[in-house]
């Protein structure tokens, strides 16, 4: 069987198509096995006031669409001209591979491995961001 596994601690709570789901009291694993579900750690989750950056922004709109709080059509048109515009500044083999990978998962209709990429560029932003402010 295939999927997604996801390993819970105590009283954690995830964002399964729209439910949120806790965890009991102890570790435990799930396997989620619905093609294409929507799935989001709460514990990873941007709030609204946190996405005051450009990746920050990108990463809050694709959870938008993890949460059902968004029509997949307006956010992919507003994600994709964005993704591109940091694939002028964050010109580094790695954020170009990893907007590569957020691009193809958008077009793939694979949200989660989208905002799992667009995630990644977050300590870069971070580092840019201070550097700049020296």
């Amino acid at each position: 069987m295939s999927g997604l596994v996801l390993k819970l601690g105590p009283r954690e709570r995830v964002l399964i198509n729209g439910a949120v789901i806790e965890n009991g009291d102890r570790r435990s694993r799930m396997s989620i096995v619905t093609p294409n579900a929507n799935v989001l750690r709460l514990r990873d989750a941007i709030h609204p006031e946190e996405a005051k950056t450009p990746v920050r922004r990108l990463c809050y709109t694709a959870q938008l669409i993890l949460t059902g709080d968004t029509e997949i059509l307006e956010a992919r048109q507003q994600l994709l001209p964005r993704i591109e515009e940091l694939s002028h500044i964050l010109v580094d083999s790695d954020s170009r591979r990893l907007l590569a990978q957020a691009t193809d998962a958008l077009l793939g209709d694979q949200f989660y491995q989208c905002l799992k990429a667009l995630r990644a560029l977050i300590p870069r932003e971070d580092r840019l961001l201070a550097a700049s402010q020296r």
